[in-house]
């Protein structure tokens, strides 16, 4: 179970990682849409695009369906929500540190201040 997750996780983040594959999954979320159009929303050939769909695909955030010659793209059935909770927790860890820092620095400002009125008195 843990390393379907984590495979299915780096598939996922692979997928979000390019700016175009985002850009598609935010189209494809106002309305489903064929490569070509996808293409030509892009300004991309249909080759590349294909190639873009087929990551989305495997990560499973996108399902296509061909009709004759037409592959018309949708989003998938999935959701992100083990991606949104991997990224909660490592917010949360994250959080906590620069809670700390913080409190680091304004000690260091505090002994500062400190240090300062010493020499001026």
């Amino acid at each position: 179970m843990v390393q379907y997750a984590r495979t299915r996780l780096d598939a996922s983040f692979a997928a979000l990682s390019d700016a175009t594959r985002r850009g598609v999954l935010e189209r494809l979320g106002r309305a489903d849409a064929s490569i070509t159009d996808l293409a030509e929303a892009f300004q991309m050939t249909l080759t590349g695009m294909k190639k873009h769909v087929g990551v989305l695909e495997q990560a499973g955030l996108v399902t296509t369906e061909k009709v004759g010659r037409v592959r018309t793209c949708k989003l998938g059935l999935r959701r992100l929500e083990e991606e949104a909770a991997w990224i909660e927790r490592h917010r949360d860890l994250w959080d906590a540190r620069f809670d700390e820092l913080d409190k680091v620095v304004e000690e260091l400002k505090r002994k500062e201040k400190v240090d300062g009125q010493k020499k001026r008195g």
